[in-house]
């Protein structure tokens, strides 16, 4: 993983973590479910401490509907009431929401992602910040997915690998992306 500590610059961009799917149903048996939760629970209570807006990304579909058991966000994460929840259908947290909206509505030029399903929304999601102009940080040991390879696919650490990896490098004008540990991201 290339990680690069995140650190305020000498005129700090105004952020959001983004919390994408962490539901009952999506991570019920995620890849070192218990660290990346508890790395997720401890940047949460980094940004309520710094006053960061916390945004709650929420999917359903017709395998995960809403109300269901499933749906709801796992009990080691709860979201207080006057933290955004938005509601998405499609990998991207972007597209067919509210959220670009409601970030640019606060002034938000730079989201922190942490989540799951890293080869599904996760990177839907940090490709959809970045392409509308968001410096897009991914926190690297704070995003996890399923185990796949009994249908051919990589195993679990090595999607988390490649996609730190490959998100590292990744160049635009005017925005940047980056990998950084839970231990290196700063509000």
């Amino acid at each position: 993983m290339t990680e690069q500590p995140i650190s305020p610059a000498s005129e700090p961009p105004s952020t959001a973590l983004l919390v994408v799917d962490m539901q009952v149903g999506v991570v019920e048996h995620a890849h070192d479910r218990e660290q990346v939760l508890a790395n997720i629970a401890g940047l949460v209570d980094r940004a309520r401490l710094a006053a960061v807006p916390i945004v709650w990304v929420q999917h359903f579909d017709d395998d995960l509907p809403k109300s269901s058991p499933g749906w709801r966000y796992v009990d080691e994460l709860q979201r207080t009431d006057s933290e955004l929840l938005i509601h998405k259908q499609h990998g991207d947290s972007f597209e067919g929401t509210t959220l670009d909206d409601e970030l640019r509505r606060r002034g938000i030029d730079r989201v922190v992602v942490v989540g799951a399903q890293t080869e599904f929304c996760i990177r839907a999601t940090i490709h959809g910040a970045f392409t509308r102009g968001y410096d897009t940080i991914l926190v690297g040991d704070a995003h996890t997915t399923d185990d796949l390879s009994v249908h051919g696919q990589p195993t679990p650490d090595k999607v988390i690998a490649h996609t730190n990896m490959y998100w590292g490098t990744q160049t635009a004008p005017g925005r940047r992306a980056a990998v950084a540990a839970t231990a290196d991201v700063s509000f």
